[in-house]
């Protein structure tokens, strides 16, 4: 069975009211029309990031937004 994608999982963290760094890591992405959307690659998606994603301030942010898409998956 085909693993939903990050950005599908990205998108249940969702939350417009919260400082959370992963959720507005969600809200930011939900806006981002160019995101790898159906990729379940973490160097696809990570190399998106690091060249277009400004609204990231850190790619810890990502890097523990993917083990929590990793733990979902589990």
């Amino acid at each position: 069975m085909p693993r939903e994608s990050f950005y599908r999982f990205l998108m249940t963290q969702r939350n417009p009211n919260s400082a959370d760094e992963i959720q507005q890591f969600a809200n930011n992405a939900f806006f981002d029309t160019a995101f790898p959307k159906q990729s379940v690659d973490f160097e696809e998606i990570s190399k998106y990031l690091e060249e277009n994603a400004d609204y990231l301030p850190s790619m810890t942010i990502f890097d523990s937004a993917w083990q929590r898409y990793l733990d979902a998956m589990n």
